[in-house]
This record gives structure tokens, C-alpha cells and sequence, in this order.
């Protein structure tokens, strides 16, 4: 493998390393964002139950996202749907992908990291990239979420109805702004942080 070769195989591992990262540190913040929001917004007042019953609920369904080993879908204190499960299911598929890919690119770049980094500057682009799709979130996050969701899922399970799934309830919308923009931040400083990084010889 050429030196050429072997700086783009190294660029691109790198730049789905960022982004899991990014990704994975965004959804284990986000067991101390949600106990917060808790409390902030309310939410226990909104579901009329303790604390401690929501936060054990929000800890049943991360451990069902990110358990490999856990396929079985429970929440003690909230019902679902089909729809609702199948949604869930999508998602902790994207979890583990997410996760595989953040391992695998990792063990990638551990292998290259002294190969010379001639295409640093694409993670300045990438970093522009990130700030434009950061300002159509914030100026409209609503149509950015539906994007979103539009974007990853062939469904529209995503659409809860609270009714059917009341766990909705614990999960308002600014806690999910508050994980984008969490991500966000992450994301772009590792970007433009890579992107100042000068050429290191082999």
C-alpha cells in the first residue's frame, strides 16, 4: 500500500472516527442531561411520578439502545405500541452501528496515525460543512428534526402518539435540541481541531 494509499484510507477512518465519537459521547452525556431536564422541565410533575421511577425508565430504554446483548424492550412504567417498538428497535440498530463503526475506524486510524496527514484540510470542509447544517437547526429545529428522522427512517413510527406511548412525555423536545447541540459542539471542535494539526512525517 502506497503512502497516498494509505493517507486516504487514514483520512476517511479518521473522519468516521470523529463522528462516532462525537456520537457516543453525546449519548452517554445524555444520562446527566436528562437528570437534569427532569427536574428543569418539569417532567415529573407532567408523568406524575417520582425521580427516581422516570430516571430508572430512561436507564431501561439506553441499556435496550446500547446492550448489544439486549433485545428485549421493557419499560416498568410505561406501555408501548407496535409501532413504537419497531421505532425503538431501528434505533438501537443505528446505536450499534454507530458503535461498530466507531471501533473499527478507531483500531484504523491507531494503525496509521503517524502516516502523514496531506488531507487535513477536508476536515476544515467538513467542520464548514457541520457549522451550516448546526445554523438550519437552530433556526428551525423542527423541520431539521423531521429531516432528520425522514433521512434515517423508511417510517414514520417515529411519530409517536402519546396515547400509545406515553414515554414520549419524559422525552420533550428540547432535551433532544440539547443533544444536537451537544453533538454539535463536539463534532466541530474535532473537526477544526484536526484541521489545524500540521503534516506529520512517517
Amino acid at each position: 500500500m502506497s503512502n497516498l494509499q494509505k493517507d486516504l484510507l487514514y483520512t476517511v477512518a479518521l473522519a468516521f472516527f470523529l463522528l462516532t465519537a462525537a456520537i457516543t459521547v453525546t449519548i452517554f452525556a445524555s444520562y446527566p442531561l436528562f437528570a437534569f431536564d427532569i427536574k428543569h422541565y418539569n417532567l415529573d410533575q407532567i408523568v406524575e411520578m417520582k425521580y427516581g421511577t422516570i430516571m430508572k425508565n430512561y436507564m431501561q430504554m439506553m441499556d435496550y439502545l446500547i446492550n448489544p446483548f439486549n433485545w428485549h424492550w421493557h419499560l416498568s412504567d410505561f406501555g408501548s405500541s407496535a409501532a413504537g417498538r419497531l421505532h425503538f428497535l431501528d434505533c438501537k440498530k443505528l446505536f450499534l452501528l454507530n458503535f461498530g463503526v466507531f471501533i473499527i475506524s478507531g483500531i484504523i486510524v491507531a494503525k496509521f496515525h503517524k502516516i502523514r496527514a496531506r488531507f487535513n484540510r477536508i476536515f476544515l470542509w467538513i467542520g464548514i460543512f457541520g457549522i451550516v447544517l448546526a445554523i438550519m437547526m437552530l433556526l428551525n429545529f423542527d423541520q431539521f428534526f423531521v429531516i432528520f428522522h425522514e433521512v434515517l427512517f423508511r417510517n414514520s413510527d417515529w411519530l409517536f402518539d402519546p396515547n400509545k406511548d406515553p414515554v414520549i412525555n419524559i422525552l420533550p423536545e428540547d432535551f433532544f435540541t440539547q443533544c444536537f447541540v451537544l453533538f454539535f459542539v463536539i463534532f466541530e471542535g474535532l473537526n477544526f481541531w484536526k484541521a489545524r494539526q500540521k503534516k506529520v512525517r512517517s
